[in-house]
């Protein structure tokens, strides 16, 4: 099972990115520790320099698995669900502005709060209905690459649109796009499913990616998460794709990921063999 972890090739807001600022540096951290790949964290692929980009991550022997887009949602506030037009056409332009460069990468783009939260004096049901709109229209433009989208279900603290396995189940059969399936993350199943194994095995082929972090959103290890019994639930399911770090940065960055990967290298996947 390959292992990641989620790296912003710019500072952020976000707090569950445990990596951030001096890019080249952090990609070398990233191997020495044994990760296999990283995933980046991109608000807008213009302000980046793919050339770079690909020569810093393959000269460290890193894949990029996926590439995280929330930071459009966190920084300038792009929803696909906007009460307003001009802010929706640019987030679908942003997100249609990834696809080169997952392409050139055989990345997964990752579509988080993007989707939004239904303003005040909208309807959950037009929410539903822009977003569904906005990703037949970037799932349609980037088949043509062979591009696939991961879309989070996240908990109901963050969104109020799409919070479980099942929503999501539910929005793949709506956008009827064989390139749209799921980003799973253990912090949010273990707020919002039942029980976590069952729907990684109700999701099965359509997970496409997958983050993990313990209950308290610590590196996994931290707090009281099963991931020996996740991930085996995940493996059974035929995924061959990555289990990738997006955890907080503590007690800081390096101790996060150093100790995510000893435990899951060295406690969880050995038993999985």
């Amino acid at each position: 099972m390959k292992l990641s972890i989620v790296l912003s090739t710019h500072s952020a807001k976000f707090e569950a990115v445990a990596f951030k600022g001096d890019f080249e540096a952090n990609v070398a951290k990233i191997a020495g520790w044994g990760y296999d790949g990283v995933e980046l964290a991109i608000r807008d692929p213009s302000l980046v320099d793919a050339d770079e980009l690909e020569r810093v991550v393959s000269s460290h022997g890193l894949q990029v698995p996926a590439i995280g887009t929330g930071q459009a949602w966190g920084e300038e506030g792009l929803s696909f669900t906007s009460d307003d037009p001009d802010v929706r056409a640019t987030a679908i332009e942003r997100i249609k502005s990834h696809v080169p460069l997952a392409s050139r990468f055989n990345a997964i783009i990752i579509l988080g709060l993007i989707r939004g939260i239904t303003p005040e004096g909208q309807t959950h049901e037009q929410s539903m209905a822009f977003l569904v709109e906005a990703l037949q229209d970037c799932a349609a433009v980037a088949a043509e690459t062979g591009v696939r989208f991961a879309l989070e279900p996240l908990n109901r603290y963050e969104t109020d649109l799409i919070h479980t396995v099942a929503d999501g189940l539910d929005l793949i059969d709506r956008v009827g796009a064989d390139n749209f399936g799921l980003l799973l993350d253990t912090f949010h199943m273990n707020i919002e499913e039942p029980v976590i194994e069952e729907s990684i095995r109700a999701c099965g082929e359509r997970i496409f990616h997958f983050h993990v972090a313990d209950s308290n959103r610590w590196y996994p290890g931290a707090a009281h998460l099963d991931f020996l019994s996740i991930l085996d639930a995940l493996s059974g399911t035929g995924y061959q794709g990555y289990v990738s770090g997006e955890f907080m940065p503590l007690p800081d960055a390096d101790t996060s990921a150093e100790r995510s990967i000893a435990y899951l290298r060295q406690t969880v996947l050995p038993q999985l063999a």
